[in-house]
């Protein structure tokens, strides 16, 4: 094999930015891609893209012989089925987060990988961003010692829509299991405890729809550690996302990604432009970046960089931290397998 002949499920934004990028590569094809609307406009999208089939039906996508790889970046309500259906046709699977909403609907789907002997990489893309890639690496490295603390701060510059909000899967699930991920990947080491509080301070809607708006919540890992985490849904000044991870010996961070480095400093005050506004200008690389790990990996048969048992320590997290808010009390994760 020199090139991953892949198709796609889900036609919507990540769906497209996915296309696109594979269409960057030059060890990548983009053979099929379905949505449940084939709509006149995604049809045009993918003639100017030399995208083959165009089709309402995924498993015409899975089925097509020319397909070594799906891409699955529909509802979240499908993962499972399509997971499944993908690894019982041979084909490796990229698949966005989270998998599922049912930690036990996630197993079965990586009892399935794991049988037909694919690859599954789960889309946590902020991974492969080039600060937190760097930081993992200082960690990884000994630079500061063994970890002490992790503080991740995720705030979103505008609150989803309501219907979003009802099929997100709440704040935990949706929004924090990218920060859950990133707590997992900074310390090297797993969750044992988790402790979150919720509260409803931006729109008063969210809680009228059984979530929160704003969160912290504090992890416990196996060593020890410590992790913070704060999540809120409107930062008026833009996408705030910032990572520390403090050390026996040290400590390294990573700040906010900005459109440019230029600083005003004149009577009135010192001024520079609000971070990138949200997560497609500041995590465009991390897609792409996430991509060619995921065809370099089927290429070459090489180990992928996150798998589906990231995904389902993710979710887990989630699950706790849901239960946590809820009964007002720390959960283990040993309480939920």
């Amino acid at each position: 094999m020199n090139k991953v002949r892949v198709g796609i499920i889900g036609a919507g934004r990540i769906g497209k930015i996915h296309a696109d990028n594979l269409l960057r590569m030059g060890e990548a094809e983009v053979v099929a891609i379905s949505d449940l609307c084939v709509s006149d406009e995604l049809m045009a999208w993918a003639s100017a893209r030399g995208i083959g089939m165009v089709t309402s039906d995924s498993s015409e996508v899975i089925a097509h012989p020319d397909v070594d790889a799906i891409y699955i970046c529909s509802s979240t309500d499908t993962h499972v089925p399509l997971i499944i259906q993908s690894a019982e046709a041979g084909k490796h699977v990229f698949c966005e987060k989270p998998v599922s909403m049912d930690v036990n609907r996630t197993r079965e789907a990586l009892e399935a990988v794991k049988k037909a002997g694919v690859k599954l990489q789960i889309g946590f893309n902020r991974r492969f961003d080039h600060n937190f890639k760097r930081l993992r690496q200082l960690v990884a490295e000994d630079r500061i010692g063994m970890p002490h603390l992790v503080k991740i701060t995720s705030r979103d510059p505008n609150p989803p829509s309501p219907a979003y909000i009802q099929v997100s899967g709440g704040i935990f699930m949706d929004m924090a299991i990218h920060d859950f991920d990133m707590a997992r990947y900074l310390s090297g080491s797993e969750v044992d405890t988790v402790f979150a509080q919720g509260a409803v301070l931006v729109d008063p809607v969210i809680g009228e729809l059984g979530d929160y708006d704003t969160a912290v919540i504090t992890l416990t890992f196996d060593n020890g550690a410590l992790a913070v985490i704060d999540n809120s849904r409107r930062a008026v000044y833009g996408y705030d996302q910032r990572v520390e991870v403090f050390g026996s010996r040290g400590a390294v961070s990573a700040e906010n990604d900005y459109p440019n480095t230029v600083t005003l400093s004149d009577e009135t005050g010192v001024v520079r432009d609000k971070p990138l506004h949200f997560f497609l200008e500041r995590y465009n690389e991390a897609y792409m970046e996430e991509t060619k790990m995921f065809i370099d990996s089927v290429l070459h048969n090489r180990p992928l960089p996150v798998e589906g048992y990231d995904g389902l320590q993710a979710e887990l997290i989630a699950l706790a931290a849901k239960q946590s808010a809820k009964l007002g009390r720390p959960i283990r994760l040993s309480e939920l397998t």
